[in-house]
This record gives structure tokens, sequence and C-alpha cells, in this order.
């Protein structure tokens, strides 16, 4: 079933033209083969390609090198920015050190997908670490940086060094990755909450992150029954569906 490519009318199989407006029916074969009959290499020259064309997929080092290099373009643009135009207050150092972060984010996703993610945390540790210390040069104070912002990134870091080392060595089921995170939540709200009172008040005493620990301690305990009851530990994975 054919239609006019003018006016849309219905064509019959045999018509030359359309009864409608007369248009001329070309039949797109047709058209191939007799342009293939009167060239050079006969029936195989047509004016379309038989073979589907494939692009080069993008390799992760390519896109590496790409990103880096905007990443680096803008850190150099907004350093020389600052330097010679906008002068005054170094608010360049907030762009470098947000691109570097940035960079070693994509250290492991583009760049070198074979670092361990214990060495990936740790350099995110230090790039979110320079990047505090560079914003102390917009303020003019240090204390902040080096009294709970440094403390915090290590605490941080090192909870989440912790997390992953029980995810990858010890045991890891639904259930246990739940009691890696309880904990890591009580452990990083007692801590933060240590670090502030310290920097503000000078004094180490819990308020909050005692509430928060002690429904931590109490789901820890929880998943720990569930863990060492096998009847209880099928059922709930009969319920929760995993």
């Amino acid at each position: 079933m054919s239609y006019c490519v003018n006016c849309g009318v219905e064509l019959d199989a045999s018509a030359r033209e359309c009864p409608l407006c007369n248009t001329p029916v070309v039949n797109p074969r047709e058209q191939m083969l007799q342009k293939g009959q009167g060239s050079p290499g006969g029936a195989d020259k047509t004016p379309f390609p038989k073979e589907k064309g494939q692009v080069e997929t993008v390799k992760r080092k390519d896109l590496g090198i790409l990103l880096s290099m905007v990443v680096l373009a803008s850190a150099a643009t907004c350093g020389i920015l600052n330097l010679f135009v906008f002068q005054g207050v170094p608010w360049s150092l907030a762009v470098i050190g947000a691109g570097v972060i940035l960079w070693v984010f994509m250290i492991p996703a583009v760049i070198y997908t074979r670092q361990s993610i214990y060495v990936s945390l740790l350099l995110d540790g230090a790039a979110v670490s320079l990047y505090l210390y560079m914003l102390t040069f917009l303020v003019d104070s240090s204390g902040w940086c080096f009294g709970l912002g440094l403390p915090i990134t290590a605490l941080v870091t090192a909870i989440a060094e912790l997390m992953t080392l029980c995810v990858r060595i010890l045991p890891r089921s639904f259930l246990t990755v739940s009691l890696y995170l309880f904990t890591a939540i009580g452990l990083l709200c007692l801590g933060l909450e240590l670090l502030i009172r310290r920097y503000l008040e000078s004094e180490m005493r819990l308020s909050w992150s005692a509430v928060v620990l002690t429904i931590c301690v109490i789901l820890d305990i929880a998943v720990i029954t569930m863990l060492s009851r096998r009847r209880l530990r099928n059922e709930v994975r009969r319920r929760l569906h995993f």
C-alpha cells in the first residue's frame, strides 16, 4: 500500500501518477536499480550505503583528558582574571579549590579506574581539607579551619574508610550492611557534637548525639539478634523480599 507524497491520497499498486494531483509515482527501489545498471560499476553502485557505519566509542582515557583540561582551563582562567582584572580579594582560590575536588573525584571514575577505594577516600578527604584551607585566605581567619573544618573532614574520612573496610572484608548482606551503617551514623554524630562543642564552648559534653547514639545502639542490638537467630533472619528476608 502506497500513498502520494504530495497530497497523501492512497494509490493503486499499478498507478503511475496520482489520480488527484497528477504527481508522478516513483518507486525508490526501481530508481536505485536503474542508476546501478547505468553506472560503470553495475548494480553495486547504489545511492545508499549497504553497510551500517559505526562510530568509535570514546575511551575513558580520552574522556579523562577532556575533563582534566576543562578543569585546568577553568582554574587557570579564573586565576589570571583574579590576578590582572578583578584584584583585591583572592576569589579565584574558591574556584581552584573546587576544581581540585572535582578532579580528585573524577580519578577513580574516568582517569584511573583501578585505584583502590581506600586511596580514593583518602584523596577525597585531602582535597576537601585543601579546599577548606584555601578558603581561609578569603575570610582572613584560619581558626575555624584548624579548629573545626579539618577535624570534621578527618572524622568523616576515617568513618568512611572504616565503613568501606567492614563492607569489603566482613560478611555482607542487607542486615550486616544495616549494622555497619547504624554504627557509623552513631559514631559520626558523637564525633560531630564533641568537635563542635570543643570549638565553640571548650567543653566536652553530649546532648543530641547521645539520643542518636542510643537509637543506633538499640537498632544494632536488634540487627545482631536477627543475625544470631536463623528463623528471625529468614522471616525478615521473606517479608522484605531480599
